[in-house]
């Protein structure tokens, strides 16, 4: 039984430690490095413990409390894929939003990256099928940022034919909880008909905040464009939303 345990960890020890060595090159991937990283020192830790239990009878109760924590989190990673798989899908009410916020991602310079150039095409792609909405671009200055991501945001749009008069700006926000936060106070968002637009991974996690702070949870998907940035965002989506279920906000 031993050695197929020293199998397991060994290949998973390794799987962790190249994929962050990978995803450390990769600016888009740095997350998932830091994930993985993770990973690669618990699986380390636990491929000692069990080579020397033994020896000593602490590293076997070590090594035994490490596989009961990896199985705690096998399971609750399944689980929380499975609420943010579930929530990829789009509610035809918006439709009928009066308001419907667009979350904001990075920038690079004075662009849009990927993903934030799908959550504006969708932006676009809407205000034509709603053309009474009015959007709010939500998105602050990040640390690698030049600007906030809420004035390229607006720039892109008015750019791609919205009229200014449908495009309001949120740009003090740092998360996703700002984001819909200061958009609410500012634009008194809690009497009128809501929706939001994210990227798939995001949305299920957008929902439950724009309950949480009394808005429709209306959601609007933008596909992620890339599969590489999509595996990496759910990463990172599973330690977002994992805190929040922790802390009581999911449910």
């Amino acid at each position: 039984m031993k050695i197929y345990k020293l199998r397991f960890w060994v290949v998973f020890f390794l799987m962790c430690a190249v994929l962050t060595f990978v995803c450390s090159f990769v600016p888009v991937a740095r997350f998932g490095a830091v994930f993985l990283g993770i990973l690669t020192i618990c699986s380390g830790g636990e491929l000692l413990m069990i080579k020397l239990s033994d020896i000593y009878k602490p590293c076997e109760i070590v090594a035994k409390i490490g596989e009961v924590l990896f199985s705690i989190f096998v399971a609750s990673f399944v689980i929380i894929q499975f609420f943010i798989f579930g929530g990829e899908y789009t509610n035809e009410e918006y439709k009928n939003a009066q308001y419907i916020l667009v979350l904001g991602a990075k920038i690079n310079d004075d662009k849009p990256s990927a993903s934030l150039k799908s959550r504006l095409d969708k932006a676009i792609e809407v205000s034509k099928e709603n053309k009474k909405a009015v959007f709010i671009v939500c998105g602050g200055q990040g640390d690698n940022e030049i600007m906030p991501e809420a004035i390229v945001m607006k720039k892109y749009l008015l750019e791609n034919g919205l009229s200014s008069d449908r495009v309001l700006v949120e740009d003090k926000s740092k998360n996703t909880i700002q984001n819909i936060q200061n958009a609410k106070k500012l634009y008194n968002l809690q009497e009128y008909r809501t929706a939001v637009i994210t990227s798939d991974f995001h949305l299920a996690r957008a929902r439950r905040l724009m309950k949480l702070y009394g808005l429709d949870s209306c959601g609007i998907v933008a596909k992620t464009p890339y599969l590489g940035i999509k595996i990496f965002s759910h990463l990172r989506e599973y330690c977002s939303t994992l805190g929040l279920i922790l802390t009581g906000r999911y449910f």
